[in-house]
């Protein structure tokens, strides 16, 4: 982007929102982390991206544009090549043959010999729009749709290829021919674009079903010839540097797959023996050029306080919990983002290493080599850290040696499987912490789900119907709720279009519970009093239970009321 650090500095000073010491410790940071300083600025939440190009529009002189609401003809998408438009960062997203106009979303409105080469290339006059980096990527999925479409068309002619030949099959061989290569390669870049998160091949009795998660949700993409599927496994063996002959037990693998020039997604391989084969499946772990902030993730203005005043404490332990699948990881690496300053020394424990974030030090869990948590956890503190995430406890030793880190002068981070946030205290004590203990140590607990949110462009308003109402009312005394407060008069939901798909859906959001370990909770604790009434008392306290949290964003059309339902219901 062509503005100068301090011309940028000149425009946030005026609107008021970064003061100069901010900006020099965000400048100091963009420098040491080797990301752009508007991108260390919206990670810290000075400001948002939104905010930031509408205060850059009057200095680039460009209307913004948003992608999400523009129809893209194919034949517009033809004009410019998807390799061009990523590595220039713009989009053609409509012409007007007849006037010889096209109109064009650039990230750089100062990108001059860019807009030249496009009047000469186009023939046209370029009218010139501003878009954030987020925005434009959601507009060039438009080119995957087309791939979309012939998606079934390109793999069909593939697997002819491979079993054209007969007889006997080499499958390690196969596993690195071309048309093997492109059917795994369209597989997980296809994906990609759709924003999946996860990729399953399944083999059954007379097919391979391939099937994407998407928000939450699998899909079914398409299904291949049953005979494809020992090279399909090898491949992802091969690139997972797994054992291509070993058929018997499961197997852990990682790697990279390159989607565009300089943007990697780093994919983690699990293969299982089932019935009809070998189950694959692919986690999809795309590492944004900016951590998510805490509002981006779902968290309220109120949570977010919480969150940002127990960090600031020396020791203790602050938990998340939840579903596999849920966010745990995403909400613990923004919240380490959040404490990764230069003066001071973050150490990780981690199984697998989803995210690499610079100046932390990380290490894998590798039970082979004898790395396990419990005993990473006990080297590293060997390692003189200031700040400790721990992936995940899941045992009585990791327990034990997380509750002396964090009563001996550490801030520890980790994540548990619990529904809720006060559930969290007596597993802990099931795994032999002592009562005393924890009552002395634990700090903050977060409980999440994610739910799936309303597309935008296609929202709409409804009146909720007496049957929703009285099961909003019945939840919400359930979980200990006021029915009163949080029964919408008006509900949401998407009609559906072309930008979600039909699904009415697009992206993912957090809903949370937020459990401050108070002095009359230390005091249940250590009477290990039921969960029941430690969470009557954390509400009386002033938990906002996830259900509640979920009504909010539902009254504020963030998402539908069958979605917090399908997550949180009792």
């Amino acid at each position: 982007m062509h503005i100068t650090d301090a011309t940028l500095q000149s425009l946030l000073k005026e609107s008021g929102f970064v003061s100069d010491e901010e900006f020099a410790s965000a400048q100091a940071e963009a420098v040491r982390s080797g990301q752009s300083l508007p991108n260390v600025l919206i990670g810290r939440g000075a400001l948002t991206e939104e905010y930031l190009m509408e205060l850059l529009e009057p200095y680039f002189g460009a209307p913004i544009i948003d992608l999400h609401t523009v129809a893209i003809a194919p034949e517009v998408l033809t004009l410019v090549s998807e390799g061009y438009a990523k590595s220039k960062g713009l989009m053609v997203f409509d012409f007007d043959a007849r006037e010889h106009i096209a109109k064009v979303a650039m990230t750089d409105p100062f990108d001059y010999d860019t807009i030249e080469f496009l009047r000469a290339k186009l023939a046209a006059w370029v009218d010139v729009y501003f878009v954030t980096p987020s925005n434009l990527r959601f507009g060039l999925r438009q080119y995957k749709k087309k791939i979309g479409v012939e998606f079934n068309e390109i793999i069909s002619e593939n697997v002819d290829k491979l079993l054209a030949g007969g007889g006997e099959v080499d499958v390690a061989k196969l596993a690195e021919a071309v048309p093997i290569v492109t059917i795994v390669d369209s597989v997980i870049d296809n994906a990609v674009a759709l924003n999946a998160s996860d990729i399953h091949f399944e083999p059954l009795i007379k097919e391979v079903l391939v099937r994407y998660r998407i928000d939450g949700v699998l899909h079914e993409i398409l299904s291949l010839n049953k005979a494809i599927e020992p090279i399909l496994v090898a491949r992802v063996k091969v690139l997972s540097d797994l054992q291509i002959d070993e058929h018997r037990i499961p197997q852990d693998g990682r790697f990279r797959f390159e989607v565009e020039a300089g943007t990697v997604v780093d994919v983690r391989v699990n293969v299982m023996p089932v019935m009809h084969g070998e189950k694959v499946e692919m986690r999809l772990l795309k590492s944004s050029a900016r951590p998510f902030t805490l509002e981006e993730l779902g968290f309220s203005g109120s949570a977010t306080a919480i969150v940002l005043d127990e960090i600031k404490k020396p020791h203790g332990m602050i938990l998340v919990t939840g579903p596999t699948g849920h966010g745990k990881t995403t909400t613990l690496y923004a919240i380490l983002h959040l404490l990764n300053t230069p003066d001071v020394n973050i150490t990780t424990v981690e199984d697998p290493i989803e995210y690499e974030v610079e100046r932390i030090n990380q290490t894998q869990v590798n039970v082979k080599a004898g790395v396990t948590f419990a005993n990473g956890l006990r080297a590293l503190l060997r390692q003189n850290p200031d700040i400790i995430m721990i992936g995940e406890i899941r045992d009585n030793e990791t327990v034990e040696i997380s509750v002396h880190a964090a009563l001996t002068g550490h801030l520890l981070l980790s994540s548990l499987h619990t529904n809720d946030a006060p559930s969290a205290l007596p597993r802990l004590l099931d795994m032999g912490a002592p009562a005393f203990l924890l009552a002395s140590t634990v700090n903050l607990i977060i409980a999440q789900r994610l739910v799936r949110k309303i597309c935008t462009s296609c929202v709409e308003s409804y009146p909720i119907t007496p049957e929703m109402k009285r099961l909003v009312e019945v939840q919400t005394a359930l979980l200990g709720g006021k029915a009163s407060k949080h029964t919408p008069q008006m509900l949401f939901r998407g009609k559906g279009c072309k930008v979600c798909g039909g699904s009415g859906f697009s992206g993912q959001i957090g809903i949370y519970e937020l459990l401050q370990v108070s002095d009359t909770i230390r005091d249940l604790l250590t009477k290990e009093t039921p969960v029941s009434q430690i969470r009557s008392q954390a509400i009386k306290d002033g938990m906002v239970t996830m259900f509640e949290d979920g009504m909010d964003k539902v009254e504020r059309g963030v998402t539908t009321i069958e979605e917090i339902v399908r997550v949180v219901r009792e």
